[in-house]
């Protein structure tokens, strides 16, 4: 019983230590994305919405 609670400790401080990592990791800006701006222009193109054609032709007299 009383591995459990050492692994369990063990497993709570290196979570707590991979999450101060991941948040010093932000805070630092390793995860901006400075390349996409930089070329989003070039993938940046507008649909032409076309009107749909009427199917049904209506007959006037």
């Amino acid at each position: 019983m009383s591995v459990i609670y050492i692994l369990l400790s063990i497993s709570i401080i290196i979570a707590v230590v991979f999450f101060i990592a991941f948040i010093t990791a932000v805070r630092k800006g390793q995860f901006d994305d400075s390349y996409t701006p930089s070329v989003r222009m070039l993938f940046d193109d507008e649909l032409v919405k076309k009107e749909p054609k009427p199917s049904i032709k209506i007959k006037k007299d």
